[in-house]
């Protein structure tokens, strides 16, 4: 035992731990609804962390602590905006949406919804909304793939392929397993894995480094030789910067992965539970991820010779840190946080996509009688076909995790956001109202991205664009049907009953 590397124990015992779930979970699924959206019956604190943990990927834990050690607090406006508008789309959409999705046909997915919302006869919402799935998440899924390998990679010192493969491997197995229920139940314990190692990491980073005004004084020493201020949320950021990374809260607004946390729930009341629990394991994982990346520019100014790996790739700073700071077997408890991070939003996108794929276009248009035990099989098949091609878009070795991320967000929150918004509070909102908006916001952001050379994040314009199209279309077309209109108002009535 004495030449086995401690680290490699315990992500073998998480996975373990991850894989078992997904076996248990497979016995709990009985029919499609189980599969996608666990037969609504998650409870507010498995929902809650579901919902952080989906939404939390390897980006916390890699992407937002290396903007802060290149950068300073600055990137802090990041965390700013995110939990901003996390705590909006908590307090105005989940609820909502939640009546809204089972009031249309109980639909599971997002499509689904968008096709019962605005009058069944709209086939082509639904083909463009599945299609916008497919294509941001695809990217999105790469972004955790990416995160993994440079994990499996810096532990295990293998090459990047080998490292992709086995990053994604574990995910991909308890996912075709085990289905919603197995994603949920697992995030509750990888979110509970990222909460300590997020809260211990930059605790022991401080004390390593004596105490708080060290700290600062170590960093004002390395902002002056390099000529920055690291210690500011504005000096030397531009407004236009500030805004682009403040409007990241906008993008929660479009997520799937985030939204089917909130369709899944058992009640609508208890979504206000997990509101509670969600923002308040939010606003302290943020801060741990802000406070890794504040005290690793200290740490690596004192310490300059154990800064190699950091200078060819920021996003390790989290996985430097665990490894000097910690006893191996620590270490491997707390880099297992990242893997965490990982497949909870991998997991949960590769099972959007599936949904997209079998519920919208396959049992939709090519076997709509479809037995229920096909459509779960369908629904596997879909998660290794949806893996496969984002590992293909993963294989470069020089993409870097918080780029793919923040062109995915950006998709979603532009072409569902405003969607999604005006769909639950606006009732005279109609189809080709929708529909416009939606392809209009995610082709700003596709265009904005390509040519524009603006510093603007891309999800301002395109969220603005659909929020716009959607309004002046939906007025200068024809008004929804009474029934469509009747079902809005049904549902409005019982949510603000049930609150």
């Amino acid at each position: 035992m004495s030449g086995i590397n401690p680290m490699i124990i315990t992500f073998a015992i998480y996975l373990i731990v991850v894989l078992a779930v997904g076996f248990i979970a497979y016995f709990s699924t009985r029919n499609f609804d189980d599969y996608i959206l666990g037969g609504r019956s998650l409870g507010s604190f498995v929902t809650a962390l579901s919902a952080g943990a989906s939404d939390m990927s390897g980006w916390l834990l890699m992407g937002l602590p290396g903007a802060i050690y290149l950068a300073g607090l600055s990137e802090a406006w990041i965390a700013i905006g995110l939990t901003v508008g996390a705590y909006f789309n908590w307090l105005l959409v989940s609820g909502r949406l939640r009546m809204h999705t089972e009031y249309n046909n109980n639909a599971l997915t997002l499509p689904e919804y968008f096709h019962h919302r605005f009058g069944a006869g709209n086939v082509i919402i639904k083909i463009a909304a599945a299609a916008i799935i497919l294509f941001f998440f695809t990217i999105y899924c790469a972004s955790g793939i990416v995160a993994g390998a440079r994990l499996f990679e810096s532990l295990f010192h293998v090459d990047y392929v080998t490292a992709m493969w086995l990053g994604a491997g574990a995910t991909i197995i308890y996912t075709f397993i085990g289905g919603f229920l197995a994603v949920s139940w697992t995030d509750t314990i990888q979110a509970s894995l990222m909460f300590f190692a997020l809260i211990l990491t930059p605790i022991m980073v401080l004390l390593g480094l004596g105490d708080l005004s060290a700290v600062t004084a170590t960093i004002d020493q390395a902002a002056a030789a390099a000529g920055k201020n690291y210690s500011s949320l504005i000096s030397g950021t531009s407004f236009i910067a500030i805004v682009s990374a403040a409007a990241w809260g906008l993008g929660y607004f479009g997520q799937p992965h985030i939204l089917a946390r909130f369709m899944a729930a058992d009640s609508v009341k208890s979504l206000k539970s997990a509101r509670r629990i969600g923002m308040t394991w939010m606003i302290l994982c943020l801060a741990g991820a802000v406070a890794v990346g504040y005290f690793g520019i200290a740490w690596f100014q004192l310490h300059p010779e154990q800064a190699g790996e950091i200078n060819k790739n920021s996003e390790r700073i989290f996985i430097e840190l665990a490894q000097i700071l910690f006893n191996p077997w620590i270490a491997g408890v707390i880099l297992s946080a990242i893997l965490a991070a990982v497949m909870s939003t991998l997991s949960c996108q590769l099972l959007v996509c599936s949904s997209a794929i079998t519920e919208d276009f396959y049992k939709g248009f090519i076997r709509p009688h479809a037995s229920q035990t096909e459509l779960v099989w369908t629904g596997r098949v879909m998660v290794l076909l949806i893996a496969l091609v984002a590992i293909w878009i993963a294989s470069d070795p020089e993409s870097r995790v918080l780029g793919l991320v923040s062109y995915a967000w950006a998709g979603f929150g532009a072409a569902f956001g405003p969607v999604i918004i005006l769909s639950v509070f606006w009732r005279r909102m109609n189809a080709a109202g929708a529909l416009s908006g939606m392809v209009a916001g995610a082709l700003v952001v596709v265009l904005w991205k390509q040519y524009s050379g603006s510093a603007l994040y891309e999800i301002v314009p395109g969220f603005i664009a659909g929020m716009i199209v959607i309004v002046a279309v939906s007025l200068l077309t024809k008004a929804p049907s009474q029934a469509v209109v009747d079902n809005f108002d049904r549902a409005d009535r019982d949510f603000k009953n049930a609150v």
